[in-house]
């Protein structure tokens, strides 16, 4: 019976000891780490913020005068051809004050006309006849002294009556040079530039009647869109008041609010889309037209405010709304990429963790440009190279380490 339970024991310990080298023999001292593939793709490095759609060819109306708003004959949202009339305001008033302005233009233009032609059509018939007396007087005058210098000679005539003679001569004589000077200057330099001013004056006065006549009359300057009209038929709009804004939206402009790190990235031409939340998953492209020539303030950012010019050929970007963008500062296709949380550096050399039959080496690599998600490799690694992207249980990763890979 001792015999026997030796014997078991003997064997319990045999099984022990072939279970024990068994469970080192087949140990699986291997790192778990999560891997990626090399692979060739399109890389992209982007500038991404916020922005405005702004109309391009963009025409607001607003109300000259105070005044009331006679007829609404569009809707908002509506297509409009070019010098369709879209609003009228009432025009009473403007048409009294241009009337009253064409009134004194005309009297203006009287008083010019008489001013060139010596004065009124009265004036100058009672100035013509006076001047014909005038050389009647003088003609005569002339006469008589000429028959008293003749009397005067044989005595019958005195000295005296030549004297007074001569002087109703020189009088005359003023007479008509005083009338003649009227009918060619009979207005002073100063009384000229007066009629003159008032004439400039009722013309501008008149000029401006007409302009705000003109504008109670709201015509569409161009084909397009009415995309805000705040006024109703009937209203009463105060001067300045908007009464409505068109533009053609077939194409809009978008300005973008870039960051100041990210301006040295921007140039003309680079592409960018553009995205609305109230229209998920719809992205519209354009492209950089300008880039900011200075730094503001836009709430806690410093930002330099970039324009775009985008197709918008189904009008549904509309002005003033707010828009997510993307501006892409490079783009490189068919290259070869890796994940960025597989890419590691030291010393500023940049290298990953190939992964080969189960062991991990070390390739120094070179790259290209990143994102946040991929980097481009340009030489070090071959197409479809396995590398380490983390270990999975927290080990540090290192040369000749034995992994495998789990998903």
């Amino acid at each position: 019976m001792g015999a026997r339970r030796r014997w078991i024991w003997v064997g319990a310990a045999v099984v022990a000891a072939v279970v024990l080298f068994a469970s080192f023999a087949f140990r699986d001292d291997s790192v778990p780490v999560t891997a990626a593939v090399a692979s060739r793709t399109t890389i992209r490095s982007v500038i991404s913020t916020n922005g405005k759609v702004e109309p391009i060819e963009n025409f607001e109306a607003h109300a000259p005068i105070g005044t009331t708003v006679k007829r609404v004959l569009v809707k908002e949202g509506e297509q409009v051809r070019k010098g369709q009339l879209l609003v009228e305001l009432d025009a009473a008033n403007a048409r009294s004050e241009a009337a009253r302005a064409m009134a004194s233009v005309r009297a203006s233009q009287a008083n010019m006309s008489a001013l060139e032609s010596g004065g009124t059509h009265e004036e100058v018939l009672s100035l013509e006849a006076e001047l014909a007396k005038a050389r009647v007087d003088y003609e005569t005058a002339q006469r008589r002294l000429e028959s008293l210098q003749r009397l005067e000679q044989s005595g019958a005539a005195s000295p005296g009556e030549v004297r007074a003679a001569q002087d109703q001569v020189a009088t005359t004589a003023a007479q008509l040079k005083l009338l003649q000077s009227k009918q060619t200057q009979r207005y002073s330099r100063p009384e000229v530039e007066k009629v003159q001013a008032e004439q400039s004056q009722a013309q501008s006065a008149f000029s401006a009647a007409q302009d705000v006549l003109q504008q109670l009359f709201i015509r569409a300057p161009f084909s397009g869109t009415v995309y805000s009209l705040p006024v109703k038929q009937g209203a009463y709009v105060n001067p300045g008041d908007l009464i409505v804004q068109q533009a053609d939206l077939s194409k809009v402009r978008v300005r973008a609010f870039v960051d100041e790190p990210d301006i040295a990235r921007l140039a003309p031409g680079q592409r960018i889309e553009v995205t609305w939340d109230a229209m998920p998953g719809r992205v519209w492209t354009g492209t950089v037209t300008t880039i900011p020539a200075a730094i503001t303030q836009r709430g806690t950012r410093n930002v330099g405010e970039t324009t775009c010019m985008v197709p918008n050929d189904d009008l549904k970007l509309l002005p003033n709304i707010n828009v997510g963008i993307s501006i892409i500062a490079v783009e490189h296709q068919n290259v070869l990429t890796i994940p960025r949380e597989a890419l590691r550096q030291d010393d500023s050399v940049p290298y990953v963790y190939r992964i080969v039959n189960g062991e991990l080496h070390r390739e120094n690599i070179q790259t290209s440009i990143s994102n946040l998600t991929s980097v481009e490799v340009t030489y070090g690694l071959p197409d479809n190279a396995q590398v380490a992207v983390a270990s999975t249980n927290n080990k540090p990763l290192r040369d000749h380490l034995s992994v495998k890979v789990v998903h």
